[in-house]
């Protein structure tokens, strides 16, 4: 796998790795690693695997690690595009606020730097599945299909605005302290994650004090506090789109799936198991497998 970390020389372009030199498309698609520059700023972008391009994004407070368990098995059918959000991961962190929106433009001009031509088709868990609502609904050319996991598509509640204005407060105080580790394991897990799920409760507490602190902050207050409703969007979506849910998720029913599901124009949706909105990536890795690879060949839930 090629990293692309070198420094580069006077007059030279900071960017290397995967350039507009040695592009990705349908003839080249070698296993690399590279940072590369959009609106909101350097993304590392991970390229694996063989046959048509799917875009993988992450889920707010963690990263592409929570790929691992599903990325093998996918990437024997897909070209895997693999996006660390900004201020997560190997990613720069944000400078400023941002919308929804503008994390779909990004991801756009990450396809655009890799000369990806070809229609993607589009995985999101939580974050990453609003950023694929608003892709499909802005590029319906660049989008073959859409599956969002443990993905709300309603705005913040009267009841949730106030737990998750404390939980932003809290992070810019205190940096990622073990309660508030605890309590974003435990929500995107499930209740008791530390004892119930250990190795999976470790994976998200790594990846919540790997982001850099200012920038998720700011990740924060644009994903979380700006929630945006996206009901209305899911309407105007044409490409096929698969809704799923984690089977004990408390925060996004099966029942809530099923509604969003019959808004678009080619809606379905699935269960699979996991009690928070990244246990199915995780606790239902071989399940999720077998539903984007059945959703992909076309099979009807």
């Amino acid at each position: 796998m090629t990293v692309a970390h070198a420094a580069p020389g006077a007059g030279e372009p900071a960017h290397r790795g995967i350039g507009m030199d040695t592009a990705i498309n349908s003839d080249r698609w070698d296993d690399a690693v590279v940072m590369i520059p959009t609106r909101l700023g350097d993304l590392r972008v991970e390229v694996t695997g063989s046959g048509p391009p799917a875009v993988l994004w992450h889920s707010l407070f963690v990263d592409s690690t929570t790929w691992e368990r599903v990325r093998g098995p996918l990437s024997a059918s897909r070209r895997l595009i693999i996006i660390d959000g900004p201020s997560h991961g190997g990613s720069a962190a944000a400078t400023r606020l941002f919308t929804v929106d503008e994390c779909a433009s990004a991801a756009l001009d990450v396809l655009d730097y890799l000369r990806v031509t070809e229609r993607v088709d589009w995985v999101g868990n939580a974050w990453g599945g609003s950023v694929g609502i608003l892709f499909a609904r802005a590029y319906p050319l660049r989008c073959r299909s859409l599956v969002t996991i443990g993905t709300p598509v309603h705005a913040l509640t009267r009841a949730e605005r106030p737990k998750i204005t404390l939980l932003v407060g809290v992070y810019r105080l205190t940096g990622p302290i073990g309660p508030l580790v605890t309590a974003v394991s435990d929500a995107l897990l499930g209740p008791h994650s530390a004892v119930s799920r250990p190795a999976d409760a470790r994976l998200v507490g790594a990846a919540v004090r790997r982001a850099t602190r200012r920038g998720l902050y700011r990740a924060m207050r644009s994903v979380m506090l700006n929630r945006q409703d996206l009901t209305s969007v899911l309407t105007a979506v044409t490409v096929p789109t698969l809704v799923v849910a984690g089977a004990d998720d408390v925060m996004w029913t099966s029942d809530q799936a099923r509604t969003a599901a019959s808004l678009p124009s080619q809606g379905s949706y699935r269960v699979v198991p996991g009690g928070g909105h990244v246990a199915p990536l995780l606790e239902g890795a071989p399940e999720l497998v077998e539903v984007l690879t059945g959703f992909w060949r076309g099979e009807q839930p």
